[in-house]
């Protein structure tokens, strides 16, 4: 359990958290920023549907990981009464429900969903939460049938508070539902100095009482460093015409790195792309990711983030890179010192919101 303590009139306090108002804040919350959840495996998704019809009821929320892998989100609040093994039952039929479709009739019925947030088919949606250039349209067509076939979906519970009850029917389930991959995620709000201040923390039930299962094999995933180093070794080897690009991008990047709460991370992908990570911190999501794509320098723009952390100057940047559409997974190749500025001052919109 987290525990924030303030100085208060030289003493220390326990503070407590001061929760939400109504389900609809946390629903809100993750449906905004789901790369905020701790999910293990640390999976990129992108929400493809909030209050999806599947039969006669309604999920919370859908996503997709970028390797196809159906996701199904059920949000409560501790104080409902479904928060201890309604939910389960609830997040369990919307499963066999998904079991049941292949990709065409999923896509059907997320169609309404996906044109909502500006995306024609599940795989735009997916390019589009992935940042670290690791997407493959082939692959992810492939992954979302054969997980569809198998049941082997990712089910994620978000409460305020996670009741024991609750722990360890997850615990249980986990241990005997090997294709499946559940996550209990808890998320607690503070105030603090007059700033909300938010702490996910995924619940890790105590497996002990069971017999072990074995682990599925997992996808092989490239390498994630801290700093620009790794990248910036990546791009001594480009040509000499992609060069004056790639030290401009270097250059920029840096300058990002001085602003509070941007930190950069290198990305080694398996196919031979090295991505440059400009994250706003916490929610570990970048405005832009940098590729190093075997040589050619460009930059990719996502307008989920933009909307989000940089709303007032996205217009700007979206005139300065058209006919690309802002985040439609789309890329960026020409770079000039307006877009560059016009970045700049994104990232800085995004820092300063509260």
């Amino acid at each position: 359990m987290t525990a924030i303590w303030k100085k208060a009139e030289g003493a220390w306090e326990l503070m407590s958290p001061i929760g939400f108002a109504a389900e609809s804040a946390l629903h809100d919350l993750v449906a905004d920023a789901p790369m905020v959840l701790p999910l293990s495996g640390q999976p990129q998704l992108a929400v493809v549907g909030r209050e999806v019809a599947l039969g006669a009821n309604y999920a919370d929320l859908i996503a997709l990981e970028i390797t196809g892998r159906p996701v199904i989100i059920e949000v409560k609040l501790a104080h409902n009464a479904e928060a201890r093994r309604a939910v389960v039952a609830q997040v369990l039929t919307y499963a066999a429900y998904i079991h049941s479709q292949t990709p065409t009739t999923l896509s059907e019925i997320l169609a309404s969903h996906l044109r909502q947030r500006g995306f024609a088919t599940l795989a735009d949606a997916a390019k589009n939460a992935d940042q670290t250039g690791e997407f493959d349209a082939t692959e992810f067509e492939e992954g979302l049938a054969a997980h569809l076939l198998a049941g082997s979906f990712r089910l994620v519970l978000v409460l305020d508070s996670a009741p024991e009850e609750l722990v360890r029917l997850i615990g249980f389930l986990e241990n005997v539902g090997e294709k499946l991959l559940i996550d209990l995620v808890t998320v607690s709000t503070f105030e603090v100095g007059g700033t909300r201040i938010l702490v996910p923390q995924r619940v890790d039930p105590d497996r002990s009482d069971f017999r072990s299962a074995p682990i599925p094999a997992s996808r092989p995933k490239g390498q994630l460093t801290e700093g620009s180093d790794e990248w910036l070794k990546s791009i001594q080897t480009a040509s000499s015409a992609e060069q004056p690009k790639f030290q401009k991008l270097a250059a920029w990047a840096a300058s990002l790195e001085k602003l509070p709460g941007v930190r950069l991370f290198s990305y080694q992908g398996l196919r031979g792309i090295v991505t440059l990570l400009p994250r706003l911190q916490p929610e570990n999501a970048g405005l832009v990711s940098i590729y190093n794509d075997n040589g050619r320098a460009y930059l990719a723009v996502f307008r989920t983030v933009f909307e989000r952390r940089a709303p007032k100057t996205t217009p700007l940047v979206e005139s300065l890179i058209r006919p690309t559409l802002l985040g439609q997974g789309n890329t960026v190749s020409t770079i000039s010192e307006d877009l560059l500025g016009a970045l700049t001052s994104a990232y800085e919109e995004a820092v300063s919101l509260k």
